[in-house]
């Protein structure tokens, strides 16, 4: 999960840079899922697995949701700042947890739950000073909507990788996330697609490489444990994100944002260390 949550926010510092150069969103997305069909197959072919799958109602399902979820979070990242945009993307675990309870019958324990309430804690110090604030870079109504919307979106998804590895390799199930977005893309967007210079084509080159690396990474996670712990994990992110909006875009994080993000590792260290002793 944490190698997850590094590649992630790579992706979301590529995607800001894509957006700079002139890439449209759903261009950024087309392309991103080019590449994950690539390595996706080639993985399928080493491992011999059928690329279809098993149980392709919920494979599609699970690609369809993901596709919604990245179109929101990539609008989101776009609009606003990286951290904020991956903070508020990050609601996720909550809405992981819910429906991994009422679905998939898994009771949080009380690790993932005090990670949960501190990460929101720290989620709420370091989205409201920028609601609060009259400065321009105020967050927006709608790419807030949207972080939302692909924070409920990932959620779940999620839920449905959970129910999913029981039976599907894990990149027979990320193969499902492209395969829904090249028509989407196409078809919503693929009348004003440009081409990109040289720069463009690398920036693009690495959303595709660190977002897969990121499903991979995030899939065998679900594989190896509950969904509502592994997604808990994941929010360090915020973060990865900031530090990389920092160095890159000159995003400078407020107080409000350390202290979140402070509370933010705390909760995954608490998940980290207590969840396999409850386990126990």
């Amino acid at each position: 999960m944490f190698i997850s949550a590094f590649a992630f926010a790579l992706m979301s510092a590529l995607v800001k840079a894509a957006s700079l150069l002139g890439v449209p969103l759903l261009q950024i997305i087309f392309v991103r899922a080019v590449i994950s069909v690539l390595l996706s197959l080639a993985d399928i072919r080493r491992v011999g697995a059928h690329p279809l799958g098993h149980r392709r109602g919920l494979l599609l399902a699970r690609g369809v949701s993901g596709f919604i979820a990245l179109t929101s979070v990539f609008y989101a990242i776009i609009h606003l700042p990286i951290a904020a945009a991956t903070m508020l993307h990050y609601m996720h675990p909550v809405f992981t947890a819910l429906l991994a309870f009422i679905f998939l019958l898994e009771r949080p324990t009380r690790a993932t739950l005090i990670c949960i309430v501190l990460s929101l804690i720290g989620l709420g110090f370091m989205v409201t000073p920028l609601w609060l604030s009259e400065a321009p870079t105020r967050l927006a109504f709608w790419p807030v909507m949207a972080g939302l919307g692909g924070a409920l979106g990932s959620g779940i998804a999620y839920t449905l990788v959970r129910k999913l590895v029981a039976t599907e390799q894990p990149s027979v199930i990320v193969l499902y996330f492209p395969m829904v977005c090249i028509p989407g893309t196409l078809l919503l967007g693929g009348a004003d697609f440009v081409w990109p210079d040289a720069m463009g084509w690398w920036v693009l080159l690495g959303v595709g490489c660190f977002t897969q690396l990121g499903q991979l990474t995030l899939t065998k996670a679900m594989q190896l444990d509950s969904a509502s712990r592994a997604t808990s994990l994941s929010y360090i992110q915020i973060v990865f994100a900031a530090l990389l909006g920092w160095l890159f875009f000159a995003e400078v994080p407020a107080l409000a944002t350390q202290i979140g993000g402070a509370l933010i590792l705390l909760g995954a260290m608490v998940s980290a260390w207590l969840q396999p002793k409850e386990a126990r």
